[in-house]
């Protein structure tokens, strides 16, 4: 297991639950206020992640069918297709992701290619060229037992009803909660059901 660290701290390990929380680029706006040092890498999370909720800034590209069954697909693929990780549970929300992952290769073998192939996908769909679609850096954290594996999953789930965007995790679009609770997801493909621990 290595830790390696750029502007954000980064697991580089393979066969450990992984939380993993990407979001489009340009989605914080530059002059955000990050909370003073003595706040925990986590608080400081949940604060940026309840901002990116809000989506009161920045492109929303998920929130469009397209984009969001793109990356709904592609992680399903990057589970069934091409055995990078296993799959547990995710959420596309309009400018971020959020994924509970065990990776069966390094980090950048899975999300690198994962973040590559979307990006590029989508700024074609947008008629974009030579923009970023994601941000650079993603957040991970490791997930060390079963209890934190179930707090995060619950976490996941319930993002787009503490966003606002569903009265129950079961009726958001493009989340895996259908699939975890024995139903077809409602954006996901058919046969897509995040494997749980």
């Amino acid at each position: 297991m290595r830790q390696y660290e750029r502007r954000l701290p980064h697991w580089e390990l393979v066969g450990q639950p992984l939380f993993v929380t990407f979001r489009l680029a340009g989605s914080l706006p530059a002059n955000r206020v990050f909370p003073p040092a003595r706040v925990t890498s986590g608080r400081a999370f949940v604060a940026l992640d309840r901002f990116l909720d809000q989506a009161r800034s920045g492109p929303t590209f998920l929130g469009q069918p397209e984009i969001a069954q793109l990356v709904v697909q592609a992680l399903a693929d990057g589970e069934a297709r091409f055995q990078r990780y296993r799959l547990h549970c995710y959420v596309v929300m309009p400018n971020h992701v959020h994924l509970l992952v065990t990776p069966l290769v390094n980090s950048s073998q899975w999300l690198g290619p994962l973040k590559g192939f979307t990006g590029h996908r989508a700024n074609q769909i947008l008629g974009r060229r030579g923009v970023p679609f994601w941000q650079d850096e993603s957040y991970d954290r490791l997930v060390g037992d079963e209890e934190s594996f179930r707090r995060v999953q619950r976490n996941i789930e319930f993002n787009p009803v503490t966003a606002g965007l569903a009265d129950s995790p079961l009726e958001f679009r493009w989340s895996s909660a259908a699939g975890c609770a024995g139903q077809k997801p409602g954006g996901s493909p058919e046969g897509l059901t995040p494997q749980t621990r």
